[in-house]
């Protein structure tokens, strides 16, 4: 297998980005970083690690991290975010990885573990995800989807067996500040999908999407984080509905 380059995208990640960087050492051949004209000292730090750095204004999360896929030197790239944290098993099998010769697949995905309120979320509809992060460019590239971005690979798709550990949310207020972002923006995608939601559904859609996270993804399973994590995803749902409609009339 070719060396691998990493990609980031990144914006005022000063406190979280030194662990993802740290993470990605023992195996990346270069580091690229996409930073989104940050003022703080994320484009310094980074530099300081010896990444690529190049500025460039925020266009949508998969317009970014495709910008960042065709600046790598290398074919075979891993798309991380600077929340993202690669453990040291999977650090292990990167490098395995990087040292072999050719691969079975023409992609590969990751398991993820999300990291909410010091306690890994075991449940709560996020104990199993996947995400397709180590790919071949030659055979695939990112969606350009300003929310749900994702890889779009015609290859053949494997899976590692180590995980990422996403520390997405700081704490509380940082969720909720992040849910008001993503909620707009995904109302905007349904707006020009024609999408529109009778108030009944969502006046329902809480308390169902509440029961859905907290009793049958097993949020209950995950102490008090899976509480808060299944009422604010509630929301989350509940506000992305509320919000299309409002753009709807305020056209």
């Amino acid at each position: 297998m070719p060396p691998i380059s990493a990609v980031i995208i990144a914006r005022n990640e000063e406190d979280k980005i030194r662990r993802c960087l740290d993470s990605l050492k023992p195996f990346a051949a270069e580091i690229v970083v996409v930073d989104s004209i940050s003022t703080d000292r994320t484009a310094e730090i980074c530099t300081k690690y010896g990444c690529r750095v190049i500025s460039r204004e925020f266009d949508g999360y998969g317009k970014q991290k495709q910008f960042a896929v065709e600046l790598a030197v290398n074919d075979w790239v891993l798309s991380v975010d600077a929340d993202e944290v690669l453990d040291p098993g999977l650090q292990q099998e990167m490098k395995k990885l990087a040292e072999a010769g050719e691969l079975p697949f023409d992609a590969y995905t990751i398991p993820f573990s999300l990291v909410y309120l010091g306690r890994v979320l075991k449940y709560s509809g996020v104990g199993k995800e996947s995400h397709l992060r180590l790919f071949n460019r030659k055979k695939g590239k990112f969606t350009t989807s300003p929310v749900h971005e994702g890889i779009e690979t015609s290859g053949t798709i494997g899976k590692l067996k180590h995980r990422i550990l996403h520390y997405s949310y700081t704490d509380i207020s940082h969720h909720i500040e992040k849910m008001n972002i993503y909620t707009s923006r995904a109302a905007e995608e349904l707006v020009k999908k024609g999408k529109r939601y009778p108030n009944l559904a969502i006046a329902c859609k809480f308390p169902f999407s509440f029961l859905t996270f907290y009793l049958i993804k097993g949020g209950i399973l995950d102490g008090y984080p899976g509480f808060i994590w299944s009422w604010l995803s509630a929301i989350y749902s509940t506000l992305k509905l509320a919000k299309t409609n409002e753009l709807l009339k305020n056209q």
